[in-house]
């Protein structure tokens, strides 16, 4: 009977032992694509919450903030308008043809540049000043950090009382010691001649002092930064360039700088980043007066003096636009060849 079936085609029975290792391997497959919808699961549900906070708080706010920005929206009609209203680029197009808002975007362009880069100075100096160890060492790096911590308005308050014309400290050393024949209003003067060397020469006098005192408040945090990163670097190779007689500034062009420019990198894109959105400092030590006036502080006094709530988000995704922009250009360009460096 055998030799017949195999004569007439039919296929030879399969052994039980083939079909058992089908269904285990089969079985082996059902599994773990079952556990891996479980993991699934489990993992959409611990994040949950925080999806749920990131749409509530983040995504809505934007695209609410989209909305409004195509949108002619005041105080008065706030309550009546919706996400299907009547859009518009009479926003956008007012704030183009001002000229306002170009100049405000020139001095946030001037006050984030040289802001970030005071800052990340200040920070590198302090991190080289106290990097060998001494005596009290650990008590004046807490120090350095008072700027960072302190409350903005506690700070903002004594800078304005030292740079008061009136009776501020710095006018009365600078009158006797510096040979000022008259007080500086460094908050509320917008600019002052200055004659260096024969050469007369205009100084915005408002905005560079809001620029040292933003070099002064976030030095800490490159200080920081950079303090951590020379702790870390190789003892090594600064002992072998002592070693083949290198100078300390070829010791530091040459084995500290390449090492510490990935962290200078990082730096000046988070500083840029916050100094660019910055608006309480301004706003505190000169309210956006005498050449100070940045686009978030204009931002500010659209939506708050005029009640223009569709310019003022208009203008908040400007500022947003530019600085993604500049921020791409950065990370594209520059980072990219200093990791390679």
């Amino acid at each position: 009977m055998s030799e017949r079936a195999d004569v007439s085609g039919a296929p030879p029975p399969v052994p039980p032992a083939a079909l058992e290792k089908a269904d285990d391997a089969g079985g082996g497959k059902r599994g773990r694509s079952t556990k891996r919808r479980d993991d699934a699961r489990a993992g959409l549900t611990l994040i949950s919450p925080t999806l749920v906070i990131v749409v509530v708080m983040v995504v809505l706010p934007i695209l609410w903030t989209f909305s409004m920005a195509f949108q002619q929206i005041r105080l008065l009609n706030l309550s009546t308008a919706g996400i299907f209203g009547n859009y518009t680029l009479a926003n956008f197009s007012g704030i183009l043809d001002s000229e306002g808002f170009w100049t405000s975007l020139r001095t946030t362009l001037i006050y984030s540049v040289l802001g970030t880069a005071s800052a990340i100075g200040l920070g590198l100096v302090a991190a080289l000043a106290l990097r060998q160890p001494f005596r009290g060492r650990t008590f004046v790096r807490a120090s350095m950090l008072l700027p960072y911590v302190a409350p903005v308005v506690a700070a903002t308050f004594a800078w304005s009382t030292m740079l008061n014309p009136q009776f501020g400290i710095v006018n009365y050393w600078g009158q006797r010691l510096l040979g000022w024949d008259e007080p500086i209003a460094f908050l509320s003067q917008a600019s002052s001649d200055v004659s260096i060397l024969g050469l007369q020469f205009s100084l915005p006098t408002a905005l560079l002092s809001v620029i040292a005192f933003e070099a002064w408040r976030s030095f800490p945090f490159a200080f920081l930064f950079l303090t951590a990163r020379l702790q870390a670097a190789p003892a090594v190779l600064e002992e072998a360039a002592l070693v083949d007689g290198a100078t300390p500034t070829q010791r530091f062009r040459y084995v500290l700088l390449p090492q510490l420019l990935p962290t200078i990198a990082v730096l000046s894109v988070l500083r840029f980043i916050w100094t660019f959105n910055s608006f309480d400092d301004i706003y505190l030590l000169t309210g956006g007066g005498a050449g100070t006036e940045v686009v978030s502080v204009r931002v500010f006094n659209a939506l708050t003096a005029r009640g223009d709530i569709g310019a003022a988000a208009a203008q908040a995704l400007v500022l947003a636009l530019i600085l993604a922009i500049l921020v791409i250009v950065y990370l594209r360009r520059f980072a990219t060849q200093e990791e390679r460096a």
